[in-house]
């Protein structure tokens, strides 16, 4: 098997030489007849929900998990306060399903397979987009097929207007719950070929809030209410990025570094009769990463090389004395390099080729750890056909991976090959109309935790298997007169399936549990999403409108010791913390330099993790009403932005996550200068 995926490695390294050798052939002057050709302009085949620019900067939003509210489809699961964790979920599939990308490249995290969306800020992110299935294109990386559903994070680059070589933006934020938040982005213009970014930002907040806490019992009648402060969400959290771009003929690369260094508390659970001064664990994070792409384009052919490395330091400590006390560290460690080649057969049909080849390493300071070590190699196999009513995708991902240990037993090798299809009609030409659909099966490998967690890891564990299925619409209209200047709507309908869930259950006492290949889970849902362009004489107003229907339902069955099969008690149980209904909704207005903002954010009923569908585990609906006034001024060549924004306009007491109550209202002050 090793010296297979060493030939598959020789092929992959000598296969854009040869492919540049081919283009260079291509090259060659020679005379032809005459022949008609017709490019048809490329169009996605799955739209993207996307926010980006001034759109993106306007949300009353702290951190791309606070932007993501606004997609439909989304679930996102938030601890509390600035400090508390932020994950997201895409219809109901789980966080391990969703792949983040952050200029291009895969976020890891092989330990727990989630991503903390509340480190990234939206200071310096120049567009966020949602792809359900995943990118619509098949010039990218085999990473980028591995997903259920994907969100790419772009930052901004550098752009100089006329002869400046400098661009300089300051920034402070000071805001309840103690915030303050200064940052600083610089752009230089080294070179015609040859610019900078350094961006860096430090985020600081007490964690205190108040909030009025109540339960109640089965049948909806108040047990108690109290008015509470929560005094366990500080958070202290330090970012620097530093990224150069660069240009060649036909082509780009970028080296960038991103460091993030915070000390954090981590929201406790309030449960009644605890000590009002909570003790929630304390977490410190020490993530670095340094990351590079190129890309050149030759004559009907393009390559685009990524390379990344990776170190994560993880401390975790619990303080309350009245559980388990932890003091546990972990450290991860990631080697990424990938190479794409799209090869352009005729204006109207291309084909890739991508590998990727990804090494993990995870060591934590637990008794009789496993130490274990990843390799993973994966293959992406794609083709994209359009003309003029049609446009097709299809692309194969095969995933290739072993592990080894220092202590205890390794899981068993996993190769394992994956298909999807995607399909869009545009009946009628003169119409920007089209109905789409597609089919896409892939899996979530077992994190190390899974595997290799002490005494709960299980080596055994089979990859969770999700098969996703969408048919959908989107319409555009543009028109030049009239008050209305743009609608966009897009509706999809899906049905989803995850076999052989990863869950967690008691072994041979209620204090020893093992991850078992156990849930079913069936999704059928609904997104749909309307936005629109108004100009009322001087005023510009845009809408945002999104809703999301989603019957997640739990269809796994247990088996007994005859090895009979019997429904769970949970069977068609909607899964924990998946609302019915969900909806938001965003009006933008600007008038000279004047600009209002308004967000509305519904989560309907939901049921906690202990998941039975009775009236004692619901967690109630909750809305959020967010505003926000803005006015920029032009002071010779400067640019300065002041910004008040207040969230949780009506002081909604809600809780995304039961017993982590959110914080009420709260008022943000921004001020921005440009250079």
């Amino acid at each position: 098997m090793r010296n297979f995926y060493r030939k598959i490695l020789y092929l992959v390294a000598f296969l854009p030489f040869f492919s540049w050798l081919f283009a260079q052939e291509n090259d060659t002057v020679v005379q032809l007849k005459h022949v008609n050709i017709q490019a048809y302009p490329y169009k996605e085949v799955s739209p993207a929900q996307i926010l980006k620019g001034e759109e993106l900067q306007q949300l009353n939003s702290h951190n791309v998990a606070d932007a993501l509210r606004y997609f439909s489809g989304v679930q996102i699961k938030d601890y509390g306060g600035i400090g508390g964790l932020k994950t997201v979920n895409i219809r109901s599939m789980g966080s391990q399903h969703v792949g983040v990308f952050y200029d291009g490249i895969q976020l890891g995290n092989a330990q727990n397979g989630t991503v903390d969306l509340g480190r990234f800020s939206l200071d310096d992110m120049e567009m966020i987009s949602l792809y359900n299935g995943q990118k619509s294109q098949i010039f990218q990386s085999a990473k980028d097929f591995g997903s259920a559903g994907s969100i790419y994070l772009n930052t901004k680059k550098p752009t100089f207007i006329a002869n400046k070589k400098t661009n300089l933006k300051v920034g402070y934020k000071l805001g309840s719950i103690q915030l303050i938040n200064p940052s600083i982005r610089i752009e230089h213009k080294i070179s015609p070929t040859l610019s900078a970014a350094l961006s860096s930002e430090l985020i600081k907040s007490n964690g205190i809030y108040s909030f009025r806490y109540r339960r109640t019992d089965q049948q909806g009648n108040l047990l108690w209410s109290e008015k509470w402060k929560r005094r366990d969400a500080s958070i202290e959290a330090k970012r620097l990025e530093a990224t150069v771009f660069g240009k060649v003929e036909n082509g780009l690369w970028d080296l960038k570094s991103y460091n993030y260094l915070s000390d954090r508390e981590i929201p406790g659970a309030v449960v009644k009769g605890h000590d009002e001064i909570l003790t929630g664990p304390t977490l410190t994070d020490r993530n670095h990463y340094i990351q590079g792409n190129f890309q050149k384009k030759w004559t009907g052919f393009e390559t685009h090389f990524r390379g990344k490395f990776a170190y994560d330091y993880t401390h975790y400590v619990t303080r309350d004395t009245t559980r388990l006390m932890l003091d546990n560290t972990y450290v991860q460690r990631e080697i990424y390099a990938s190479t794409s080649n799209l090869y352009r057969i005729n204006p109207q049909w291309d084909i890739s080729f991508a590998y990727d080849f990804q090494y993990n390493t995870l060591s934590a300071n637990l008794r009789d750890f496993s130490y274990p070590t990843r390799y993973s190699n994966l293959f992406a196999l794609a083709t994209a056909y359009q003309n003029k009513h049609l446009k097709a995708q299809a692309s194969l991902l095969g995933t290739f991976v072993q592990e080894s240990v220092k202590k205890n037993a390794a899981a068993p090798d996993k190769n394992i090959w994956t298909p999807a299809l995607f399909l869009s009609y545009q009946p009628f030409l003169d119409k920007d109309f089209h109905l789409r659909a597609f089919y896409k099966k892939i899996f979530r490998m077992p994190t190390f935790n899974d595997l290799y967690y002490t005494e709960i890891g299980y080596t055994l564990l089979k990859p969770e298997y999700t098969t996703q299925y969408n048919l959908g619409l989107a319409y555009n209209l543009s028109t030049s007169s009239g008050w209305m200047k743009n609608l966009s709507t897009k509706l999809d309908v899906y049905y989803n399936e995850v076999k052989d869930k990863i869950v967690a259950m008691p072994g041979n006492n209620n204090f020893r549990w093992m991850m078992v290949n156990l849930g079913e889970v069936r999704i059928k849902g609904l997104d749909a999403n309307v936005k629109t362009d108004f100009r009322f004489r001087a005023v510009d107003v845009s809408t945002l409108l999104t809703y999301t229907f989603q019957k997640a339902q739990d269809y796994t069955y247990e088996t007994d010791l005859n090895g009979n099969s019997y429904p769970s008690a949970l069977y068609k149980d909607q899964i924990p913390y998946t609302p019915k209904h969900s909806g938001s909704a965003v009006v933008s207005s600007a008038y000279q330099n004047w600009r209002l903002n308004y967000s509305f954010i519904y989560v309907g009923k939901r049921y906690n993790s202990l998941r039975n569908n009775i009236k004692i585990n619901e967690v109630n609906p909750w809305f959020t009403h967010d505003i926000s006034v803005q006015k920029d001024f032009k002071i010779n060549n400067y640019q300065l932005r002041l910004m008040v924004e207040v969230q949780n306009l009506l002081n909604q007491q809600y809780e995304v996550v039961i017993y982590y109550p959110m914080p009420g209202t709260n008022v943000r002050f921004t001020i921005q200068l440009e250079l």
